[in-house]
């Protein structure tokens, strides 16, 4: 009897350390989900900071300006709710401005223009890095939500399932050929 009681110990305090540990884990998981949305979004602010810098330097042309100007605007002021949708007008806006390369060129030929080219290309590359660290992170703590033993014993407490970041997020043609 005295052994039987010490293994049903024993298997309680595995049972515990195991779920202590997935516990442990999924709050990891989800400090790494913050971390990322962090990141993330200062790419975001610093993609648009630089194209509305970019919109009113006075290099582009005046309609290629505007529209630059209003989709950087909206990717910076939108609420959350639209975030992915006005990030994605804003890629839209970019791949129309520099959809051809002499356009990149007059950039670059103008005062400054190389400095504001580099950064820009620098800031289009960096968001779809950013965007699937975040989406890979949130990807593995779903994972780890949908188990019966998480989902069972309440582990993930009461935290929000984390969403994804979706966007449209290819960067112009014109300015990845030209950095690559």
């Amino acid at each position: 009897m005295t052994a039987t009681l010490i293994w049903i110990l024993v298997v309680l305090v595995a049972v515990g350390l195991y779920l202590s540990w997935t516990a442990g884990r999924l709050d990891r998981l989800h400090s790494r989900i913050d971390a990322a949305r962090a990141a993330l979004d200062a790419q975001l602010l610093r993609r648009a900071s630089v194209a509305q810098e970019l919109a009113t330097s006075g290099v582009l042309d005046p309609a290629a300006s505007m529209v630059l100007y209003e989709a950087a605007h909206a990717a910076r002021q939108a609420e959350e709710e639209q975030r992915e949708v006005a990030e994605s007008e804003l890629s839209q806006a970019l791949r129309a401005v520099f959809a051809e390369p002499q356009q990149v060129e007059e950039v670059r030929r103008a005062p400054g223009g190389e400095a504001a080219a580099h950064e820009l290309t620098e800031a289009v590359r960096r968001v779809p890095m950013a965007r699937r660290f975040h989406n890979d992170a949130v990807g593995a703590a779903r994972r780890l939500r949908e188990h019966r033993k998480v989902r069972w014993f309440r582990l993930a407490g009461h935290a929000p399932f984390p969403p994804a970041f979706e966007m449209d997020d290819e960067p112009p043609p014109a300015l990845v050929d030209r950095a690559g």
